[in-house]
């Protein structure tokens, strides 16, 4: 398991080595302190008991938090937002009440008012100043990249940019792709809940992992987009730069609820298209002569696919298959659908210990989807860059991949290492 991890990683820098515009420009010290920051990262969040128990704390900040929603739930759509049903459901009938888009994904809003509530009250660029000097002192790189990096802990793809907004400009080719490939490899604070939903009952503590995932994703994605693109010349200096100007609490909650909104219908209804497209694209497939008896399908084909990756990952390749069904429909479709998938599957099919390292590979932004979306957002931000932004697209969600990856790979190492599941 650790020879196998061990050449995982080896293998993911290898990929982003064999791809890279200038090979020669590689800085072999910036790989090594940003593959030792991660790994570092990884063992003070999973092994030390105090950083632990503030991280595994969490889960009664997201219960609290669910609890909330469900109250404006039930008040504005009765039992279908999990109120007392008005009628008797038949015991083994597989009935249930709940309703994903009215009791899961309501939390996107309550998370995003509180987020600009947060940022109002200035507690969260006190955070994001803190991470980015460390991001910056122990990777080397620009305060302005520093900020973008750091806030993706907590803010999406559009969100983090918007920081550091005035210095996009005059970003470098490698400092903007390491933008994008941020972007790509970590999630946000508005959809966290949501994850921590789906992965009840499949892996302990799934709000613990879910951050964890992103903050040691950060140093991958960074080195990863360094060994991708080399930067050249001096690095972009500056700082936070406020990007809401609230004339109060109330309005910075208006703000956050409606952003929250916009995020609860684009997931909503790419839930609803990405799943009605693989149901067509199944349906054609059955044309096509059975393998193994079986139909073909495309999580059967993404399985085939990605199982070689999941296995360099650390998962058992009788697991494999399995495994990389999830990687390939996260990266074609979305994450939620593959946690969706992931959280249907059985110990038989998926072990506790596989289902840990997935979770960390399925967490973040890295599918096709994306690119439309930081296309559109950091495009209009800076315009003159554009087509710069569309050709370095798919080469970020590659590098968004490679580094969850990686941290799915870490974690599995220090989990079987310490001969229990990480908690």
């Amino acid at each position: 398991m650790i020879g196998q991890g061990i050449l995982g990683i080896c293998v993911f820098l290898g990929i982003a080595w064999i791809l890279s515009e200038n090979r020669s420009a590689v800085q072999k010290r910036d790989v090594l302190l940003g593959v030792g920051l991660q790994i570092g990262l990884a063992i003070i969040i999973t092994q030390f008991s105090l950083i632990r128990g503030a991280f595994e704390s969490l889960t009664r900040v997201v219960d609290v938090l669910k609890q909330a929603t469900q109250v404006g739930t039930q008040f504005v759509f009765g039992y279908l937002g999990g109120g007392a049903v008005p009628f008797n459901i038949a015991p083994d009938s597989g009935a249930t009440t709940f309703i994903f888009a009215l009791q899961a994904l309501p939390t996107i809003m309550v998370v995003s008012a509180l987020s600009m509530l947060m940022f109002h009250w200035k507690v969260l660029p006190i955070i994001v100043r803190f991470f980015s000097r460390a991001l910056q002192k122990s990777l080397r790189i620009g305060g302005a990249l520093g900020v973008v990096a750091a806030s993706k802990v907590f803010l999406g793809n559009i969100e983090a940019p918007l920081l550091v907004r005035p210095y996009l400009k005059n970003f470098s080719r490698c400092e903007l792709f390491t933008v994008m490939t941020c972007g790509m490899a970590t999630t946000a604070a508005s959809v966290m809940a949501l994850y921590t939903s789906i992965l009840e009952g499949t892996i302990p503590n799934p709000i613990a992992h879910i951050l964890t995932a992103s903050i040691i994703s950060i140093p991958a994605a960074i080195t990863l987009s360094r060994v991708m693109i080399p930067h050249e010349g001096e690095m972009t200096t500056g700082g936070y730069v406020a990007p809401y100007k609230f004339s109060n609490w109330m309005d910075a909650i208006s703000k956050g609820t409606s952003d929250g909104l916009t995020i609860f219908l684009h997931v909503m209804a790419m839930l609803i298209v990405v799943l009605a497209l693989v149901s067509l694209l199944n349906a054609f497939l059955t044309f096509l002569p059975a393998i193994g008896g079986e139909p073909i399908t495309l999580q059967r084909l993404l399985g085939y696919l990605m199982a070689p990756v999941t296995w360099l990952m650390g998962v058992p390749w009788a697991e494999a298959t399995t495994a990389g069904k999830l990687l390939g429909t996260k990266t074609v479709l979305n994450e939620v659908v593959a946690f969706l998938d992931l959280s249907k599957l059985s110990r038989a099919e998926l072990s506790s210990q596989s289902a840990l390292i997935m979770t960390y590979a399925l967490c973040g932004f890295a599918n096709f989807s994306a690119i439309g979306i930081v296309i559109g957002g950091i495009g209009s931000m800076v315009p003159e860059r554009r087509e710069e932004i569309v050709t370095l697209g798919l080469k970020s969600v590659l590098a968004g991949t490679l580094a969850t990856c990686m941290s799915g790979t870490i974690i599995g190492i220090l989990s079987h290492l310490s001969g229990q599941l990480i908690k």
